[in-house]
């Protein structure tokens, strides 16, 4: 994940914290021209996060899901439910641009 001015994770006892991550490499490179290869990959980012801390997808109990074109839910949820299973967080999923052009952004709360 490239550099930022703040915690890409923040653990506080059992509550876990995830700021919002894109589908990039580690250099900060968008991964996928689709918003389902770029959910993949933003959901492989989201467990590389949590597992710094000691957790994993089946912690998180909200989610928020920004996309940059709201047409693209259909597509989204695919990558979505191949991420979570048959687990389900609260989830919350909004519309707007997005940093470095990207077509998808997640963050998270989780509890250990």
């Amino acid at each position: 994940m490239p550099v930022a001015a703040l915690s890409h994770v923040v653990a506080h006892g059992q509550m876990v914290f995830v700021s919002g991550v894109l589908g990039t490499d580690a250099a900060g490179t968008l991964i996928g021209d689709t918003v389902e290869e770029q959910t993949a990959r933003a959901f492989a980012n989201l467990r590389l996060a949590l597992a710094a801390v000691e957790a994993d997808l089946i912690n998180v109990v909200q989610v928020r899901v920004f996309l940059a074109d709201c047409a693209d839910l259909a597509e989204m949820n695919h990558a979505y439910v191949s991420a979570f299973g048959k687990h389900r967080p609260a989830r919350t999923t909004v519309g707007g641009q997005l940093a470095l052009g990207a077509k998808i952004e997640i963050d998270c709360i989780a509890i250990r």
